[in-house]
């Protein structure tokens, strides 16, 4: 079972003990670490990437109890230094908290948030409701999701047994296992593209200002 230290810190570099390097018939090689701070794919978020040993992490997967990095050459067992690229990293947060803060407007509404796709260039919540719901526009709920980013809301995270929530300030827990900013400014200004409805779902399209345009 591999340690999953990126589920309750931010740590992005420590030194780490491999334990397992297996060639693949991709002449990839599976990595497995006692514990990581790299985050795998899933849950509707891209893996972390970086390095181990200095070799590169072209992603990272969950396999029933371990975390596989897949790496692009095989990596020594043992104590070796690990890093999870902060670029990396950053983007994917600021996105996967700017859909929760998005699902608290469409809650603030009436609606369920039942899906977070939020990979770079194609991010989006999809929520349910019941008739009568009240009805928003991509106008209504950019406004409702930067004024939760405005409010600079400290990031909470609640440990319940083997399930993490994650909140933003008094705003309500959700059960989720990926990475966030540590406050909501840091996701900077959402912009959303497009709210479309289909099959009594409507998909609320999502993106996030470039660096440098962060509030």
């Amino acid at each position: 079972m591999t340690q999953r230290l990126y589920m309750t810190e931010d740590t992005l570099a420590m030194d780490a003990a491999v334990v397992r390097c297996t060639p693949r018939e991709d002449g990839h090689f599976d990595v497995v670490l006692s514990a990581t701070l790299f985050h795998p794919q899933g849950g509707g978020q891209l893996s972390d990437r970086g390095t181990i040993g200095g070799v590169e992490v072209l992603r990272v997967l969950a396999v029933e109890s371990e975390i596989v990095h897949v790496c692009e050459r095989a990596v020594a067992l043992g104590d070796t230094p690990i890093e999870v690229c902060a670029e990396s990293r950053a983007l994917h947060a600021r996105l996967h908290s700017a859909g929760h803060l998005i699902g608290y407007c469409g809650e603030a509404l009436g609606w369920r948030a039942v899906k977070g796709h939020h990979w770079p260039g194609e991010a989006r919540v999809v929520f349910e409701g019941d008739a009568g719901t009240q009805a928003f526009d991509a106008q209504t709920i950019e406004a409702m999701a930067n004024a939760h980013v405005d409010a600079r809301l400290p990031r909470r995270t609640v440990l319940e047994g083997e399930t993490r929530k994650i909140g933003f300030g008094a705003l309500p827990l959700h059960g989720c296992g990926g990475t966030h900013v540590a406050v909501s400014s840091d996701v900077g200004r959402i912009r959303i593209s497009k709210v479309k409805e289909k099959k009594g779902q409507v998909s609320v399209h999502y993106e996030l200002a470039l660096e440098g345009e962060l509030a």
